[in-house]
């Protein structure tokens, strides 16, 4: 079973996959937090979903608690959170855990993936970011600090939308 087909549950607990309504899409995936040091971040990835949605591409966020509990909220006061703070209007997916016994399947598969320095390995904290083609192929692993509008980013989005 690819990535894409994976089980998986919306932020109001639906059940879905990514080929559910993202089907046909290149996707950035990201674990999010909403008391991060890094949440800001939510900004620009808002930014890259105004920008590219129109083109075939979505962000998609899985709220993580795992860092430091800095995503403790229910998934009503991530939603709001996210919807009134930085106007996300990208998809939110159930919280759910990117590292250790407990993590997704998902997870298990993206953190297979190689960075930009040849690292492959555990989600080194909040807003890790993983490229994902329409097919489920993982293009391109973006560290916590690699800011969603930098331009390593931003080349790897524009060339993998689409046609």
């Amino acid at each position: 079973m690819g990535i894409r087909e994976l089980p998986l549950k919306t932020l109001a607990g639906e059940d879905t996959t990514l080929d559910g309504p993202l089907a046909g899409k290149t996707l950035l995936l990201v674990n999010v937090a909403s008391k991060c040091g890094l949440t800001p971040q939510y900004s620009g990835l808002e930014r890259l979903q105004e920008r590219y949605g129109d083109k075939g591409f979505s962000v998609v966020g899985f709220p993580c608690n795992q860092f430091a509990g800095q995503e403790p909220g229910t998934a009503e006061e991530i939603q709001t959170f996210c919807s009134t703070t930085y106007g996300v209007s990208f998809p939110l997916f159930e919280k759910l855990e990117v590292n250790g016994e407990g993590r997704h399947p998902l997870y298990a598969t993206l953190t297979e993936s190689l960075d930009s320095n040849g690292e492959a390995g555990d989600v080194q904290w909040n807003f890790e970011k993983f490229l994902i083609s329409p097919s489920g192929e993982v293009l391109g692993r973006f560290r916590p600090r690699t800011d969603p509008e930098d331009e390593t980013v931003v080349k790897a989005v524009e060339a993998a939308l689409p046609s």
